[in-house]
Order: C-alpha cells, then structure tokens, then sequence
C-alpha cells in the first residue's frame, strides 16, 4: 500500500482511480471527484473542502476525517465504508450506498442524508437536518441523536435502540421497524406504515400512530399525545396516561388512564378493539 503524507491535493480528480493507497495529515481542495472510482483506500486525519470526494468507491476507511460544507454529495454509489470520529458539514453525504459503518459521525448538515442506501450499522451518530435516511432500509442504529422533520421516510427493516429523535412525520411509510429505549418526539408519527414495535418508549406525537397496520407498543409512554391510534391495527400497554384515542380500527389498547376516548360507530367497528385502564 502507498503512504500519501501532508500532502495538498487539487484539481479535479486528483486521485482518479486511486488503489491500495494511505492518506495522512492531507487536504483535498479546489476540484470535485479527487477520489472516484477509488478503492481499497485509508482516509486519517484528512479533510475533503470539494464536492463529490468518493463516488463509485469500494473498501474505504476514513478516521479522524472532516467533511466540510462544500464537500457536498460526498459519498454516493459507494460500498463496504467505515468512518469513526468523523465531522461532516456537508448535506447529502450518503445515496445508494451500502456496507456502510458510521462511528462516532457528527453530521451538522443532514438534509437529504443517507438516502436510499442499505446494509448500515451507526453507533454515537448525531445528525441534523431534514428528510435523514429516506428509502433506506437494513439498518442497525443505537445512540442516535437527531434533530430534524420527515426521518426514515419509506425506511425498511430499521432496529433503533437508545436513541433520541425530535423528528416530525418520522417513519411514514415505513415497513419493520423496531425501537427500544428512546425518547421520540414529533408530529404525526409512523403514518401508513406496517410492522412497528416500540419497548420501553416514550413518546410525544399529536396525531401519532395513525394508520398503522401491525403497531406494537410494549410499556411505552405517551407525553401530550392527542388523537392517536386512528385508523390503526394495535397491540398497545401505555405506562401512566394516554390524552386522546380516537378510533383504532382493531386490537387491544392498555393504558393507567385514557382523558378522551373518541369511538365512531359510522368510522369503525369500535367492537373490534379492546379498550383497558387501570382506572
């Protein structure tokens, strides 16, 4: 393997088609793609201050690296990555990438981020923006902190587990998706989805786990959530006190106490679910 070492690489496609390489203490700046078409390449301590860094790469290795703001749309059609310790300033980092490991990753700027890609396992990841992680599926997450609407749109077989998202409209459309011990946050949650469990949750979400085929909620709590569980097929046991229920389509719905229950006869078949309190 080839040793690059403080080196200040410009133009475009400075490394084009670059093999077997190890990158040190370096600057790519000034023209787009330096490392397309790469593979079997280590990144440490090295900074991308140009747009399209790794394109149709395979067998990267980034560590203690820095993405800035321009290097936007830096990482696409790319397989078999891992990044640890790594700051990215740049939106759109992540499209239909896969093999993807993402360690202790500060993304500032997370619009449109990691979309359409699979095969991914994040641990110590925060992220801002919006629309983060849309259309991805096979994903393996824990410690996630994000800020920011509409994450995990049209997501597929998703686990997230110690985790905190203030995230509106987060997993519409989504199918298998499983989250435990997090804190979730945001509007409309989980709309027009399939297959969701929740474990040891808590939730704060007007209008949440709405139309919801197969929703499964396992000693969750429910924090000034209003309306929720309309037109849902649920299997819920809530801790402590729900505001508002307006009309599940089927199922059970345990909870300490319910403040409004809203049950139409010429919307559902309100003997299909199973309504429970403690009180």
């Amino acid at each position: 393997m080839d040793i690059i070492r403080n080196a200040f690489l410009e133009g475009e496609r400075a490394l084009f088609f670059g093999k077997d390489l190890r990158i040190e203490d370096s600057v790519f700046d000034n023209g787009e793609s330096p490392l397309k078409h790469s593979s079997n390449i280590e990144l440490i301590r090295s900074t991308f201050k140009w747009k399209y860094p790794l394109w149709y790469s395979d067998h990267i290795r980034l560590t203690d690296c820095e993405l800035t703001e321009t290097g936007r749309a830096g990482i696409w059609y790319t397989s078999d990555l891992q990044m640890e310790n790594v700051k990215i300033d740049a939106p759109k980092t992540f499209r239909r990438s896969s093999g993807l490991v993402l360690r202790n990753v500060d993304f500032h700027n997370a619009q449109e981020t990691l979309w359409a890609c699979r095969d991914v396992e994040m641990e110590n990841v925060t992220a801002k923006g919006d629309y983060f992680a849309m259309n991805s599926r096979d994903l393996k997450i824990s410690h996630l902190e994000l800020i920011g609407n509409y994450g995990f749109d049209g997501g597929e077989n998703i686990e997230i587990s110690d985790s905190k998202l203030i995230t509106k409209d987060a997993f519409w459309n989504c199918r298998n998706i499983t989250v435990k011990n997090s804190y979730i946050s945001g509007e409309y949650f989980g709309w027009n989805s399939e297959n969701i469990v929740m474990e040891n949750c808590t939730l704060e979400s007007l209008q949440g786990m709405c139309y919801i085929k197969g929703l499964v909620m396992k000693n969750c709590k429910l924090i000034d959530t209003t309306l929720s569980f309309e037109y849902s097929e649920v299997d819920a046991t809530i801790e402590g006190h729900i505001d508002s229920v307006k009309n599940p389509s089927s199922g059970r719905i345990h909870a300490g106490s319910i403040g409004e229950l809203i049950m139409e006869d010429d919307r559902v078949d309100t003997s299909a679910t199973i309504i429970e309190t403690d009180e």
